[in-house]
């Protein structure tokens, strides 16, 4: 198959023309991609809680939602909130990220540790389950009963501590235990203690299982709307009669419960671009309705005292940034940090487009043109012709004439040009004409 030598443009000499523009362009880019806004890291450390707990099962979700994004988070189970807060901020710790319980920390300390909320996730009520013949309708009638708190990561105990001051009780009045979760609903179960109290979600199988079982009770805050008043980062909630199971009427009434909520915390540190990640992922685990929540109530920016980010905030008022409605993450990550750089590139383009076009078209003639001087070379040859060397000189500028066009022949350029290639051939042919002329008059 012949070459084509000829055709709409020159795509050697595109690239030439274009070819510094382009470098500059991706030069340019890629100091910007490095040095404008740093990439979001593609690992999250977070922190958790107790094995098995609903902050674990939590992390695990969010794992896999961040996943889809070619995010990794690794997770390190804690004892609970407090343990969780206090891995965050300090400062030589890996932990970015975990779940903490409203009221472990006022909004002044959070700021000196350089804490941030992304916002409260679900209801994280206070169970308290109880051994007993009569219902107990009062706090102070725990007096000298054998309690299990958890540890002291947990944050639990702090809550309790709250509890018990309001009702003109402190720890003294209790004999308290540690014991985490698991191991302590065994020993209530046993009648090794009296009062266990943790605070979890609903969905807790350990609630499912002690909300069920004969002989243990469940505390009813009746008063729950003044703890309320008393605690601003607690809320009113309702466990309904029937929730557990409606044909067995479990519970029999309606329980008045205090709630915190778990709360996701990071460091300010926190990459700003992962915040609006984070809460896409939280949106999808948490809107949905359950026991204590309507649908949509979760995630929220209430019902934390720690400053919410504001990313966060701009994400609550106008949802997801745009260009990650339609792009990967990534894709609309580069875009939103580029765009200075894409702006800059753009008020260059005007000037750019006026330049580079000529460019282009230069180096098509270019091919044609030089060779132009070599026909003035041979003119000025015969034009100082000297006596002696006249025949010598003139079959020289001849043989000269036919290399020239042996090489004008191989030149190829766009078709839009190719008058230009024409008109060289028609010269040179006017040149060889003007030296035979002489050769007719040395005859």
């Amino acid at each position: 198959m012949p070459k084509i030598k000829f055709s709409l443009f020159s795509l050697r000499d595109l690239v030439v023309a274009f070819g510094p523009v382009t470098l500059m362009v991706i030069v340019v880019c890629s100091v910007g991609y490095w040095l404008v806004d740093p990439a979001p890291p593609r690992v999250i450390d977070m922190s958790t809680g107790q094995e098995n707990s609903a902050y674990e099962r939590l992390a695990k979700r969010y794992a896999e939602e961040l996943g889809k994004n070619q995010i990794t988070v690794r997770f390190q189970q804690s004892l609970g909130s407090q343990d969780n807060l206090q891995r965050i901020a300090d400062p030589e710790s890996a932990i970015e990220l975990g779940f903490v319980q409203s009221g472990s920390i006022d909004a002044s300390e959070a700021e000196e540790k350089h804490l941030i909320s992304l916002g409260s996730l679900f209801c994280e009520p206070v169970w308290v389950f109880y051994r007993s013949n009569k219902e107990i309708t009062h706090f102070n009638q725990f007096k000298g009963k054998l309690v299990n708190v958890g540890p002291a990561g947990t944050g639990v105990e702090r809550l309790f501590r709250q509890i018990l001051s309001v009702n003109g009780m402190d720890m003294k009045d209790v004999s308290v235990q540690t014991m985490t979760d698991t191991p302590a609903t065994v020993a209530l179960l046993d009648g090794k203690i009296d009062v266990l109290v943790f605070s979890t979600a609903s969905d807790s199988p350990l609630v499912q299982m002690l909300l069920q079982t004969p002989g243990i009770r469940l505390f009813d805050f009746v008063q729950a709307e003044a703890y309320t008043r008393r605690f601003p980062f607690l809320s009113h909630v309702v466990l309904p009669r029937g929730i557990v199971d409606i044909g067995k009427d479990i519970p029999a009434h309606d329980y008045h419960l205090i709630s915190p909520t778990a709360t996701l915390v990071a460091h300010d540190s926190l990459h700003p671009a992962l915040i609006s990640l984070l809460l896409q992922a939280a949106q999808k685990i948490h809107s949905g309705a359950n026991w204590f929540s309507r649908q949509g109530e979760f995630p929220s920016d209430k019902y934390t005292e720690i400053p919410v980010a504001a990313q966060a905030e701009k994400f609550y008022k106008n949802g997801p940034p745009m260009l990650q409605r339609y792009l990967t993450f990534w894709m609309a990550n580069f875009f939103e940090r580029m765009w200075v750089v894409i702006v800059a590139l753009g008020a260059l383009f005007l000037p750019l487009s006026k330049i580079i076009p000529p460019l282009y078209v230069w180096r098509i003639r270019s091919r044609v043109y030089r060779w132009y001087g070599q026909l003035r070379i041979v003119e000025h040859a015969i034009e100082e012709l000297v006596p002696e060397h006249r025949a010598q000189t003139i079959a020289r500028q001849l043989r000269r004439l036919d290399e020239i066009e042996e090489k004008v022949n191989q030149i190829s350029i766009p078709l839009s040009y190719a008058e230009e290639l024409y008109d060289l051939r028609s010269h040179i042919h006017f040149v060889r004409t003007r030296v035979q002329s002489l050769t007719d008059q040395e005859k």
